[in-house]
């Protein structure tokens, strides 16, 4: 009986993950407005019920997607509890927090930029997810908060830059906008962003060379 448990679950999982997968895919090509449940439900070869049951809405789905590509996994761990911004967070170096900080933000928006640019375009266009851009807007500036605020004590701001407006600076270069425009319009490698940006932080932030 564990092994047949076992075995549904794992069938279930696979649904799951097809059906997540058709999604993203629908979702990077047509846009929210011209993905709908029922090209899903084909797309992934399952009941639209079935897409309901698992998600219950579309701006349900693409939350989920987010969420899983923001943090590489399914893991419920919050992301200023993550190995990887621990680490950028206790470096001694604040050069080296910000090439941490600046790396990890380019391996997470290759993976999660199309789907936020999505999500940013439903919510200017139909308002379509414009509670959830703005949720995901808010934990940006909490996350970037606490890497300012980490720069802070260690004493590496530049002189009479407050930590509101570092905070803005950093919103602004590490976000999902700038690195679309960048990479996505302008055709920069995700690399050559990710080098820039870090240059711009030393600059803006800490006053100093990379």
């Amino acid at each position: 009986m564990a092994k047949e448990n076992s075995g549904r679950r794992l069938k279930a999982q696979q649904t799951r993950n097809r059906m997540l997968e058709a999604a993203m895919a629908l979702f990077v090509e047509h846009g929210y407005g011209g993905t709908t449940i029922e090209s899903i439900a084909r797309e992934a070869g399952v009941a639209v019920q079935t897409i309901y049951f698992s998600f219950g809405s579309k701006q349900r789905i693409l939350k989920e997607l987010i969420d899983v590509h923001i943090a590489g996994d399914e893991d419920p761990v919050p992301t200023l509890e993550r190995p990887q911004v621990v680490e950028a967070l206790e470096a001694e170096d604040p050069r080296r927090q910000l090439r941490l900080q600046v790396q990890l933000t380019r391996v997470i928006l290759e993976r999660v930029g199309p789907l936020l640019e999505v999500l940013r375009n439903a919510a200017a266009t139909s308002g379509d997810g414009a509670e959830l851009w703005e949720a995901n807007k808010r934990q940006r500036l909490i996350v970037q908060r606490r890497f300012i605020e980490s720069l802070e004590s260690k004493s590496a701001l530049r002189e009479g830059l407050g930590v509101d407006r570092a905070v803005d600076i950093a919103y602004v270069l590490l976000g999902p906008e700038l690195f679309h425009l960048l990479v996505s319009e302008r055709g920069w490698t995700p690399q050559e962003w990710e080098q820039w940006v870090y240059e711009s932080h030393c600059h803006h932030l800490i006053g100093e060379p990379a």
